[in-house]
């Protein structure tokens, strides 16, 4: 994964704790990171406002995985647009689906945490990405 400050290159193994089940959570960048956290990634384009990188504690940025800024200017977080926001961030992830192939091979069997800056957790990227990473919500 890479991203600026971010550990860069492939994922590199892990002495997080694994979860049988490969679930992924989806957190604020604002709230503090905990040990169930797992693998933390944060899926934003720009850096959480006010947010320190030690705070933070991230294992990776993966930027290119995150909506477009057209996009997600487009999209300014209105209820009644996220089933096209949903749809066409489906459609630039395809453009992307080798960095998408290796996050999902590298978070497989884990816990993992996708970490953004967004107050609408559940009509956000976040929730797109974990459904198009495949795994369960925890």
């Amino acid at each position: 994964m890479t991203g600026r400050g971010v550990k860069r290159g492939s994922p590199k193994p892990s002495t997080k704790p694994r979860s049988r089940s490969g679930s992924i959570a989806i957190k604020r960048a604002y709230d503090p990171p905990a040990a169930k956290d797992g693998l933390r990634i944060l899926i934003d384009r720009l850096w959480p406002r006010g947010v320190s990188k030690a705070k933070l504690k991230l294992d990776a940025w993966p930027r290119a995985l995150s909506p477009s800024t057209a996009l997600r200017k487009w999209y300014g977080h209105e209820p009644r647009r996220f089933a096209e926001f949903r749809r066409r961030y489906r459609a630039e992830l395809a453009e992307h689906k080798d960095e998408l192939a290796a996050l999902r091979t590298w978070i497989e069997g884990r816990a993992a945490t996708l970490i953004t800056a967004t107050r609408e957790l559940e009509l956000s990227h976040a929730e797109v990405m974990r459904e198009m990473l495949g795994a369960k919500k925890r």
